[in-house]
């Protein structure tokens, strides 16, 4: 593992400055920086959001689209390259709705992110402190992305929560 490899989680919920906060700590090494999109644009609402990110970011980012093979996109990082993720929760989404092996592809996400190749960035949501969902789908994927939110920060080197634009460091 280079000198300078490091994971570091950022969770919080909706609109907490997440995203903003994640690409500031990336921005913070040498470009060029690789942003890992896990969305899929199936709405307009989604290409807004998509498109909202990509201009927040401006010049020195390389994207890759990675809405299942996020594991991969991974591996295949240059040694040394600051990447941001974003974002778990729709890693997830994309793998529920596939019907996928979720204990595989987690095990497989955490094996690649406990050796990261540099300055890596994970964002996710903390969708775990609201009501309890009303419907049986919405309920499994609280539990499944609080699973996937504890097998990562349990091989990040740090992790913090964000509240209202601020970074509250957890581990």
């Amino acid at each position: 593992m280079p000198e300078s490899a490091s994971l570091t989680l950022l969770l919080g919920g909706a609109r907490s400055g997440k995203s903003a906060h994640a690409e500031k700590l990336v921005m913070a090494n040498m470009a060029p920086w690789t942003y890992v999109a896990t969305a899929q644009a199936y709405d307009e609402e989604m290409r807004e959001r998509i498109a909202h990110h990509r201009a927040r970011r401006g010049e020195g980012w390389e994207t890759i689209d990675a809405p299942l093979d996020l594991a991969g996109a991974l591996e295949a990082m240059p040694v040394g390259r600051p990447v941001l993720v974003d974002c778990l929760t729709l890693w997830l989404t994309n793998h529920m709705l596939g019907e996928h092996d979720l204990k595989a592809e987690y095990a497989r996400l955490a094996e690649v992110l406990s050796r990261p190749r540099g300055p890596w960035f994970v964002v996710s949501n903390e969708v775990g402190q609201g009501i309890v969902p009303d419907n049986a789908l919405a309920r499994r994927f609280r539990d499944e992305a609080g699973r996937l939110n504890q097998q990562v920060a349990a091989v990040a080197d740090a992790v913090f929560f964000m509240v209202a634009g601020l970074p509250l460091k957890v581990k």
